[in-house]
C-alpha cells in the first residue's frame, strides 16, 4: 500500500524587503528540493506578507519509514539551506 506524506515549511523570510525578494527565496527553495528529492512542492497558501511564506512537500512510498525518510531529509536541506528563515516545519502521514 502507498503512503504518502506531506511536510510543511513555515518560512519567515527576515531579508525580504519586497514581494520580488520573497519570490526569489521561495523559488529558490522550490526548485532545490525537487532536484535533489525528486518530491512535489508548492506554495500552498496566499502571500500575506513579503516576509512570510507556507511551502508544502509531498512524498508517495511503498512504506512509512521511507517517506519520513525523505520528508525528513528534505527538511533537514531546507534548514540548512534558509537558517534562521526556517521557522516552523510538519510532517503528515496518510
Amino acid at each position: 500500500m502507498a503512503v504518502v506524506g506531506l511536510l510543511t515549511l513555515e518560512l519567515r523570510i527576515a531579508d525580504a524587503r519586497s514581494l520580488k525578494d520573497r519570490r526569489q527565496v521561495v523559488r529558490a527553495l522550490k526548485q532545490r528540493l525537487r532536484n535533489r528529492f525528486n518530491v512535489a512542492v508548492a506554495e500552498v497558501e496566499a502571500p500575506t506578507s513579503w516576509t512570510l511564506a507556507t511551502i508544502g512537500v509531498a512524498a508517495v512510498a511503498g512504506s512509512q519509514g521511507t517517506v519520513e525518510e525523505i520528508l525528513r531529509r528534505v527538511e533537514a536541506d531546507a534548514a540548512e539551506m534558509l537558517g534562521g528563515d526556517l521557522a516552523e516545519s510538519s510532517i503528515e502521514l496518510f
